[in-house]
């Protein structure tokens, strides 16, 4: 490596030619970035002291040595975005400037001839800088004179012409040339034989925008390859990906894409600012080439946006797709990645891996509607794989779902009618997906919903009881507030209409009468409106009573037979079983009215907390224990699964026991033998229980 200051323009008048190689991204400075540039060539170029200004550095390859006959070009790894925009201004300046010199080596001519051309030299050749793609259409057009191509790069016209336009006035024009003069560079020269590009690459400081974790990888991978494998693997399949992607998905979700990709390679989720990290160690320890592990990134890229951008081309698959994304299922990407790749080699029929993605819908719907913590569940999607046997696969999948423990669970259909009906489904995150769902179940012709609004068949009023119309408030009975108050954002109260302006706050009798009121609706959710003669709690609770049967069916659960989830169950390697006769204590009265106390409290928590009695204290586990209790003559010995340091104890009840041997598990331990203690005690126990949920 070779490292040494220059000016900016001697740098572009002495270089044969700079290439930006195939594999670096597309020009993306923007107007901020032009602006910024802008200001600091006025400054310098007004400031008579100021004899440089350094605007970073330019790394580039020396492809060989040069010789009097022959220059070869130098390929940028580092620097194009200022390369690019510093010609740009010098374009727009040569326009500005025109025959006139402001000062010496600042006219048309020489601008040109220096810096954005080799004026005797033709075809490719003739231009100081290539770019890529579009990018390069766009500069040659603009260094030329000539009109835009049809499909231009945005970027590098808006700049330009942003640049022309500052030069519109005469009277900066050399303040801008003597600023320009004075800009330098760090000129940093690398040996493909000596020096490694992409360490270097890796640790350069740069101004200007930070690269994508995409645009690392990319670079990662092509880097290092020969101007022509590079080429030929760009062409194949990474710009490709890239038009598969489009240019504003491409930019906003690849990096989540290669987070999924990922996470299907290596079970381990990284985070989003670690991807590149963890993309070079999966590449290093898979040992595979180049060439396969850009052909399987391509490969799942396409999966992808089937997935996530519409791309799908089988209509069942396309409209489960959409229903995936409407209900915002990212978490669960990396396995709908896997089961496609196994679609796609025949490892998964078509119709298994439909009901399965339809299981995982109903999966996630289910758990949103109980307001199950979602927090575990990228976890969850990321390790289901293992538990597969994929010579029975949807049969092991189904297991797998129905076997998920605790908080980790598929709501069974007694607590999904249960809670469907008493949730506030109007403020849900994705109701227009649980309403289209409603409608269209089942349905051959399928009615298009997106002009149709939300309607609270007992009025919302704007969620304030007082405006609530005294029609509605006879109608409702003595208890209207209660009535309004308890169900009116629930599943009982709502259906779909393209007239809520026109419904109001009317009568039940005026909603469904009047011109295209409930009785003239196309809707389907609207048809056992039009029997009614009045709308009142017990209306509400029968109609989402029946909707709550309908949504079992809608969003099923998995079912195999008792003896088949046996058989995927995880084998008990100790047949003991243990009770209250193994905890002597217990069975004094003191000890044994303290942990009634506490075990009644804790199970208390929430529904997915467990108790377990062992052989030497009791578990009380989401997933793992977060409290265990060791029963004692006087008292109970808590030991609280959560780290010492921690602890929010204000009544000191805490004793840390990193380094002690204890029966139980965790580094914190509190005794327990004083009733009035429980809600200071349960306190402590609440802490270890919510940091494993957050965990």
């Amino acid at each position: 490596m070779k490292a040494k200051e220059a000016k900016l323009l001697n740098f572009l008048q002495t270089a044969p030619q700079l290439v930006i190689p195939i594999y670096q991204r597309l020009y993306s400075w923007g107007l901020r970035e032009c602006e910024q540039l802008w200001e600091d060539i006025i400054r310098c170029g007004q400031d008579e002291d100021n004899h440089g200004h350094f605007i970073g550095s330019v790394v580039y390859i020396e492809h060989g040595l040069y010789s009097v006959t022959s220059q070869s070009p130098l390929l940028i790894i580092d620097g194009q975005q200022r390369i690019t925009t510093a010609s740009l201004l010098i374009a727009a300046l040569s326009e500005a400037v025109g025959e006139e010199e402001f000062i010496e080596g600042f006219n048309q001519a020489q601008l040109r001839g220096f810096y954005l051309t080799n004026p005797l030299l033709s075809g490719e050749k003739r231009y100081k800088l290539i770019l890529s793609q579009t990018d390069n259409e766009t500069l040659r057009a603009i260094i030329d004179g000539k009109a835009q191509p049809e499909c231009y790069s945005l970027r590098v016209q808006e700049n330009f012409e942003f640049f022309q336009d500052k030069l519109k006035d005469k009277t900066i024009l050399e303040t801008v040339c003597k600023g320009l003069s004075k800009l330098i560079v760090v000129d940093i020269s690398l040996q493909r034989d000596n020096d490694n590009p992409q360490l270097i690459f890796e640790s350069m400081n740069s101004t200007g925008k930070k690269l994508s974790q995409a645009d690392l990888i990319r670079n990662y991978i092509l880097m290092g390859l020969e101007n022509e494998h590079q080429t030929t693997l760009y062409n194949d399949h990474w710009r490709k990906m890239e038009l598969l992607f489009g240019q504003e998905a491409y930019s906003e979700q690849f990096d989540s894409f290669m987070r999924h990709y990922l996470t299907v390679k290596t079970g381990d989720i990284p985070k989003i600012d670690d991807v590149y990290e963890a993309f070079k160690q999966y590449f290093r320890l898979s040992r595979q080439s180049v060439e396969s592990a850009v052909a399987d990134i391509h490969q799942y890229a396409i999966y992808y946006c089937a997935i996530t951008l519409g791309a799908e081309k089988n209509k069942t698959l396309k409209e489960t797709f959409q229903n995936i994304r409407e209900l915002r299922m990212d978490v669960a990407y990396p396995l709908i990645l896997e089961l496609y790749n196994d679609y796609q080699n025949d490892v998964l029929q078509l119709d298994e891996f439909i009901e399965a993605l339809r299981l995982m819908e109903s999966y996630v719907f289910r758990r949103a509607v109980c307001a199950i913590p979602t927090n575990s569940m990228n976890k969850t999607f990321a390790g289901l794989s293992k538990n597969f046997n994929k010579q029975r696969y949807l049969e092991s999948f189904k297991a797998a779902l129905m076997l998920l423990p605790s908080y980790r669970r598929f709501p069974n259909d007694e607590e999904f009618k249960r809670e469907i009906q008493i949730r506030d489904l109007y403020n849900f995150r994705s109701r227009s997906y649980w309403l289209k769902k409603f409608e269209n179940h089942n349905h051959k012709e399928p009615t298009l919903i997106d002009s149709a609004t939300i309607e609270h068949i007992m009025p919302q009023c704007d969620n304030n009881a007082d405006k609530v119309p005294q029609v509605w408030r006879q109608a409702l009975g003595d208890e209207w507030q209660r009535v309004w108050e308890t169900w009116r954002n629930t599943l009982g109260n709502l259906t779909l209409t393209g007239y809520n302006s026109e419904y109001s706050n009317k009568s039940f009798a005026e909603k469904r009468d009047i011109e295209k009121g409930f009785k003239y609706s196309h809707y389907i959710l609207n048809n056992e409106l039009v029997e009614l003669d009045n709308w009142n709690e017990s209306t509400i609770l029968a109609r989402a009573k029946r909707m709550a049967e309908r949504a079992s069916n809608i969003w099923p659960s998995a079912h195999l037979p008792i003896e088949v989830i046996n058989a995927y169950k995880p084998q008990n390697t100790t047949n003991a079983v243990y009770g209250f006769d193994d905890h002597p204590y217990l069975a004094k009265e003191c000890v044994n009215t303290l942990f009634e106390a506490f075990r009644k409290a804790v199970l208390a928590l929430d529904p997915c907390v467990t108790e377990v009695f062992l052989k030497l204290y009791i578990a009380y586990k989401a997933e793992v224990n977060f409290v265990d209790v060791v029963p004692q003559a006087k008292r109970l010995r808590l030991s609280l699964n959560i780290p010492f340091a921690e602890i929010n104890d204000p009544q000191g009840l805490c004793k840390d026991v990193t380094s002690l041997g204890r029966w139980g598990n965790g580094d914190v331990e509190v005794g327990f033998e004083n009733l009035e203690d429980l809600p200071h005690v349960m306190a402590l126990v609440t802490q270890a229980f919510e940091r494993q949920m957050d965990n």
